[in-house]
């Protein structure tokens, strides 16, 4: 990534620019990184678990009340 500064009068970075294939990437990147953290967490055992199949027959139970 080749980014650029933007200083103020006293030589301190106030923005950056950025190319832009660089920029578009970034969303794509953080999404990606929210996924990780989640996984982290969800593996960390902080959270109660249940099988895949149990929460997808959750979800259906519930949409089928509506």
């Amino acid at each position: 990534m080749k980014e650029q500064y933007i200083t103020d009068t006293m030589g301190r970075k106030v923005s950056v620019i950025l190319p832009i294939r660089d920029y578009r990437k970034m969303p794509d990147k953080l999404e990606e990184l929210e996924d990780i953290r989640a996984y982290d967490e969800a593996v960390s055992g902080k959270e109660e678990s249940i099988p895949a199949r149990q929460a997808f027959a959750e979800i259906e139970a519930k949409r089928n009340d509506l």
